[in-house]
């Protein structure tokens, strides 16, 4: 098999040469060329045809948000971006970008070859298993859904990882504010689930946050699990559900872990549930869904035609966790279809 040829796009010549000499060291990676702004990387595009490139956010000539927007519609190419802490990367992932990285704060030579091996690779070789369609056609509003109400007090658990962002953001902006309480895990750094939950928030009619320890599931609102080296689980204290933040060890590579989140519905609310998993690298979430079903939940799966990466919920289809399996643009649809009949 030939390695992944790799484009670096990278205005620092320093940082530059380290991610050439870190990326070449692994047998399946192939830095084929890199560039210094988008124009190089146009150029260097169409030369050396690479499988995945890498890109900063903030480059000299033209940024690489507007690059990536000019990019995509012409030449559909895998695309991670490595990016400070800043919502610019949502704008990024929105124009077609793959996953993205966030930019080490450090300095020290081994800190930075510590990320570029333990991060960066993993989510080049992501990346390049992934499914680049063309820019998709925005939609003008929010699909118009009914929650009849069943009296039930009911739960409704969404989990994703690479392809994410933007399929979470396609359901909930769906979701009206009828919705029963949503909660989340997006596999992300810590800082940017903050700034995801914010975005949502303006975007969606739906209330949305990053979630806290003793945060209610309310009706109408949506709890983002934090990134960093926490697990969220759902907990019913008096009578009432909301969720726990705890520090945990890495469950599935993943903290925090859909799986985690899953399981814990399973046994808070059993069948007043509804578990959703989307597209994303691996099998995280994929026993959690099969633990809810088992216990009375209806659940929804991510079609391989609108994945990104078929890869979560292709796993939970296999071992049974999937009870519908739809398109990303139906799977809102099928979540008001179900609600209405438990």
């Amino acid at each position: 098999m030939r390695p992944i040829r790799v484009l670096i796009v990278e205005d620092s010549l320093v940082f530059r040469e380290l991610l050439v000499q870190n990326l070449n060291r692994d047998p399946a990676i192939e830095v084929v060329a890199t560039a210094k702004d988008p124009f190089e990387a146009r150029d260097a595009i169409l030369e050396y045809r690479p499988d995945v490139m890498t890109l900063d956010v903030e480059l000299p000539r033209m940024n690489g948000i507007e690059f990536l927007q000019k990019l995509m519609p012409q030449y559909p190419l895998p695309v991670v971006v490595i990016s400070a802490l800043s919502d610019k990367v949502f704008d990024a992932l929105n124009a077609g970008a793959v996953d993205f990285v966030a930019k080490p704060s450090v300095t020290g030579r081994a800190q930075l070859e510590d990320f570029i091996q333990n991060e960066l690779l993993v989510k080049i070789k992501i990346a390049s298993t992934a499914k680049i369609s063309q820019i998709k056609q925005k939609a003008v509003a929010a699909a118009q859904h009914g929650f009849s109400g069943t009296g039930k007090e009911l739960i409704v658990a969404i989990g994703a990882s690479t392809g994410g962002t933007e399929a979470i953001f396609s359901v909930v902006k769906d979701f009206g504010v009828d919705i029963p309480g949503v909660i989340i895990v997006q596999h992300m750094p810590p800082g940017f689930t903050k700034m995801y939950a914010q975005r949502l928030d303006n975007q969606c009619r739906v209330q949305v946050k990053e979630a806290q320890t003793g945060d209610k599931v309310l009706p109408g609102h949506v709890l983002i699990a934090p990134g960093g080296d926490q697990h969220m689980r759902l907990v019913k204290v008096n009578g009432v559900y909301q969720v726990e933040i705890k520090q945990g060890p890495r469950v599935n590579g993943h903290c925090p872990s859909v799986d985690v989140l899953f399981d814990s519905v399973a046994k808070a609310a059993g069948p007043s549930a509804l578990g959703i998993i989307l597209t994303g690298m691996g099998g995280d979430g994929a026993k959690g869904l099969l633990a809810m079903r088992k216990a009375g939940a209806r659940t929804i799966g991510q079609d391989e035609s609108t994945c990104v990466v078929y890869g979560m919920p292709k796993v939970a289809y296999d071992i049974g966790a999937v009870e519908f399996q739809d398109k990303l643009q139906d799977i809102a649809k099928r979540t008001y279809a179900v609600l209405n009949k438990m």
